[in-house]
């Protein structure tokens, strides 16, 4: 009404004409609300999903009655309505996004549901890994046809079950190495996304699914030198880190899950390498030069470790080092620790070292930053790293009281000393 008043009154004042007054009168009636506009996609893509799995149950209910040809047709039924609403999508609705992800997240579950059927029907042999790549394969380019992102996302899952179920679950395992060229078939549409609309949620969620899926296909591929394996995931943090602070993400730091999981993943990694039992079983363990050099994990870890480095040059390229974060570095710090970890126990001491220099630095850049976020983290990876020493060392009980009640006092002095100085610049 507010608007509609202020016409009126430019209207009267001679400022506009009658017709423009009437013509932008008639663009904020026909303006929709963004938040509509977003629920609408939302219920239309559940809706799709719900119909999709209730059509999935009233077949399977009656299933025993029907005929082999009966069956057929069922099977075939979601797979045929998926595709013609989605062929209408196309004529019709080509720019309403919520029949675009509704109709395709429905094809996405007849294509599974057809799949399934018929190789239940025809008897036709396979296990859970074939049946999920197959799936995956003839989805793949429905995410393009019908440019939906919630495709991608269910794409994305799927990929990651079939490389865990491959690599962990199934029996024997086997390292899913048609993984890499599962995920880099959605790189394209994702390239894209952070092109066209970097702060949309769709972006988001993406960010976390590529990102928590690496994380946990990264395992799979541990076969013969387990011990490697903590090399790989510290680079790939590193890479998360790396990756999440560049160009690409202008977002703030909460909402980018690469940022926000590379940081958490390398203070993990680091905290559980800061017990003396992994570096007394690394000493023991005999490795040699021409096994560790054919090794998977030594491999994946060069690749990484090769990626990682070549966004820290290019980070280093556009910020001087003494602003460059520890979470960027701290993947290059840890390979030499771990190599000397093959021969001496001073890795443990190192990794403690680096463990409370990342604290300090954090706590350092929180405050010159005059954010209680970063502040408080820095503050948290010092108090992780006290109670990991609680359990491993011959400190009497006071003592470690001593040390919790400092890292406590810590922690309220420096947010009250931040507070104080925001309400001062206030």
């Amino acid at each position: 009404m507010s608007i509609l008043n202020d016409l009126q009154e430019l209207e009267s004042a001679g400022v506009i004409s009658k017709d423009t007054s009437t013509r932008i009168e008639s663009y904020y009636k026909s303006k929709k609300d963004p938040s509509t506009n977003k629920l609408f996609v939302v219920f239309g893509i559940l809706g799709a999903i719900l119909v999709g799995l209730g059509t999935i149950l009233i077949i399977a209910h009656n299933w025993d009655e029907l005929s082999r040809g009966l069956k057929t047709g069922a099977a075939f039924l979601p797979l045929l309505v998926g595709q013609a609403l989605c062929s209408f999508t196309l004529l019709k609705k080509h720019q309403n996004i919520a029949w675009k992800e509704g109709s395709a997240v429905f094809l996405f579950f007849a294509v599974g549901a057809s799949i399934a059927l018929i190789s239940q029907i025809y008897n036709i042999p396979g296990n859970l890994s074939s049946y999920l790549l197959t799936w995956m394969l003839l989805i793949l380019p429905l995410v393009y046809v019908m440019k939906s992102s919630t495709v991608s996302l269910l794409y994305i899952i799927g990929t990651t079950y079939f490389a865990g179920e491959t690599g962990y679950w199934d029996y024997p395992t086997d390292s899913p190495y048609v993984y890499w060229l599962l995920i880099a078939g959605i790189v394209p549409h994702y390239y894209l996304l952070l092109k066209k609309s970097s702060k949309s949620n769709f972006v988001r969620f993406h960010n976390w699914f590529i990102a928590l899926s690496l994380t946990v296909v990264l395992g799979t591929f541990s076969k013969q030198m387990d011990e490697l394996m903590f090399l790989a995931y510290a680079s790939l943090f590193g890479l998360f880190y790396l990756f999440g602070t560049s160009k690409f993400f202008m977002d703030k730091t909460t909402k980018n899950a690469f940022t926000l999981l590379g940081s958490v993943g390398t203070v993990v990694i680091l905290l559980i390498l800061s017990f003396n039992e992994f570096w007394e079983h690394l000493i023991k363990k005999e490795m040699f030069l021409n096994e560790i050099i054919v090794a998977p994990e030594f491999i994946i870890t060069i690749i990484l470790s090769v990626l990682a480095m070549m966004f820290l040059y290019e980070s280093l390229k556009s910020s001087p080092i003494k602003d460059i974060s520890p979470f960027s570095v701290a993947f290059l710090l840890f390979i030499p620790i771990f190599f000397i970890g093959t021969f001496s126990s001073i890795a443990v001491f190192l990794i403690n070292l680096l463990v409370f220099a990342i604290g300090i630095l954090t706590i350092r850049a929180g405050s010159k930053q005059n954010h209680l976020g970063i502040l408080n983290y820095g503050l948290l990876i010092i108090a992780a790293l006290i109670v990991c020493r609680f359990f491993d060392t011959d400190l009497s009980f006071v003592i470690r009281g001593l040390l919790f009640i400092s890292v406590g006092v810590g922690f309220f002095f420096a947010n009250y000393r931040m507070i104080r100085k925001r309400q001062e610049n206030d």
